[in-house]
């Protein structure tokens, strides 16, 4: 049997991935705090290790106690973090869960070996704010390469493939998802505008909807860490985003399909938006310009992702069911309504 331990992994990203290592036939560990419900607490082939992911003793213990073969972490958000876990987990095929906003330049798209990553200072590297959190998530890839490259020798039996093998540093990869959405996904950002369609005949976009931010199922990340943990290269990130990006507006119409409803995507402009007191950055998921990656290298390693009217569709519909409408992370109704009556004026 294939051991796993994932770092969290009871909320979103982690629950999707505790669901993809069982299909595959590991024997899964959580290790979290316990501050949030636990959807394996009863569930077969799955195990909980109570502790803190800070406390280096307490991931020494889980590592002693699982001996996994593939471990996955979600919630390292300081170097340090995958330093200490790159150490503890050396005998592990070791995933670190980074982050698109790893990257410094938005090229079009950005590529793993290509688009810099942000440079991170001694006081960003422990500072908790969402300004620190992309060159923290650099940092943490540099951890990642800089474990992998080490001149220890790791032997190990990598059970995960199936393959014997020696190998120079730790088997140390990163995954860097762009912006993830789907069922349980807590940050309803995405849910934000499922919410709109679901509630109104009318809704409005910034611009002409055709903002492009290159989204992730959430399965498919799921799929990707196990893929990349399987079979990705040490010392290595792999991008994972849809395959196919779609814009704002279409997201709406394939939402739309998915509630079996109809919607009027209605755009304005900065200057109109102005009108309702809106700024165009106060909508989810809208970008100024494109943020698209590159999927190609972990498409080589046999990952493929799911087709964008079945993962919208799936989303769509868990949000609905499951109340989710976002309603914080965006504008005001009434001050769309404002907008939208200067456009029918």
């Amino acid at each position: 049997m294939k051991t796993a331990l994932c770092i969290g992994g009871t909320r979103f990203i982690g629950r999707h991935t505790v669901e993809e290592l069982l299909t595959h036939d590991y024997d899964v560990t959580t290790f979290t705090r316990g501050t949030h419900e636990d959807p394996f607490a009863d569930r077969a082939g799955v195990s909980h290790i109570p502790g803190d992911r800070t406390d280096r003793e307490a991931l020494a213990s889980a590592a002693a106690e699982v001996d996994p073969d593939v471990v996955v972490d979600f919630c390292a958000y300081r170097p340090r973090e995958v330093e200490t876990a790159t150490e503890v987990f050396a005998d592990s095929r070791y995933v670190y869960v980074s982050s698109g906003s790893a990257y410094a330049r938005a090229d079009v798209p950005m590529r793993e070996d290509e688009t810099p990553i942000h440079d991170c200072s001694p006081e960003q590297a422990d500072d908790d704010s969402a300004e620190s959190y992309g060159p923290r998530k650099a940092e943490g890839d540099r951890a990642v390469a800089v474990a992998a490259t080490e001149s220890r020798r790791v032997s190990r039996s990598r059970s995960a493939s199936g393959v014997s093998a020696t190998a120079e540093g730790v088997e140390a990869m990163s995954v860097r998802p762009m912006l993830v959405y789907g069922p349980h996904d807590y940050t309803e950002r995405f849910a934000y505008w499922v919410g709109r369609v679901a509630e109104y005949d009318r809704v409005l976009v910034p611009g002409d909807g055709g903002s492009l931010l290159h989204r992730s199922y959430v399965e498919d990340v799921a799929s990707a860490l196990r893929v990349v943990a399987e079979e990705g290269n040490p010392g290595e990130a792999y991008n994972v985003a849809d395959r196919n990006a779609f814009s704002l507006a279409e997201s709406l119409e394939l939402v739309a399909d998915a509630l079996d409803t109809e919607v009027e995507i209605v755009g304005a402009s900065d200057r109109e938006l102005a009108e309702g007191g809106i700024e165009p950055a106060e909508f989810p998921l809208y970008a100024p310009r494109p943020m698209l990656v590159s999927t190609e290298k972990l498409s080589a390693l046999g990952w493929e992702s799911t087709p964008k009217t079945e993962a919208v569709a799936a989303t769509a519909i868990a949000h609905v069911e499951n109340g989710r409408n976002g309603t914080e992370n965006g504008p005001a109704r009434e001050a769309e309504r404002r907008v939208l009556d200067t456009l029918d004026a």
